[in-house]
């Protein structure tokens, strides 16, 4: 199974940027995928989720500002993400879980991606 991240860079505060996360080696369709940030000597936190379903979840910090979705016949998910902040800043990995609904821990997931870089400058 792989997971490849992609999409990261360096933004302003206030810009926009998509994360894709491409899938290959497991059954798309049949897993809930999530996205988690890890700032600077932070732990890593739940940022969006989504279900086998389309059912997208959010942390309270990103509410209004991303956007989570899938598109199974490209085995992708994206992150938009916009109104961006200098505390965005950090790595985001997408992860996949076999379950109907996404988790809100990272020990809830299967598989990870390697990261891709989001740096938001003030």
């Amino acid at each position: 199974v792989q997971l490849q991240a992609s999409g990261g860079g360096l933004v302003q505060a206030g810009g926009s940027l998509r994360l894709s996360c491409a899938a290959s080696g497991l059954t798309f369709c049949s897993y809930a995928m999530g996205w988690f940030h890890q700032a600077p000597g932070k732990e890593r936190e739940f940022v969006a989720g989504i279900s086998i379903a389309g059912t997208a979840y959010y942390a309270d910090s990103v509410k209004g500002r991303f956007t989570i979705s899938r598109d199974n016949a490209k085995n992708t998910v994206y992150l938009q993400m916009s109104s961006l902040k200098p505390e965005d800043t950090g790595v985001y990995y997408c992860a996949a879980t076999f379950r109907t609904r996404p988790s809100y821990t990272g020990s809830g997931y299967d598989y990870w991606g390697q990261g891709t870089q989001v740096t938001v400058s003030s």
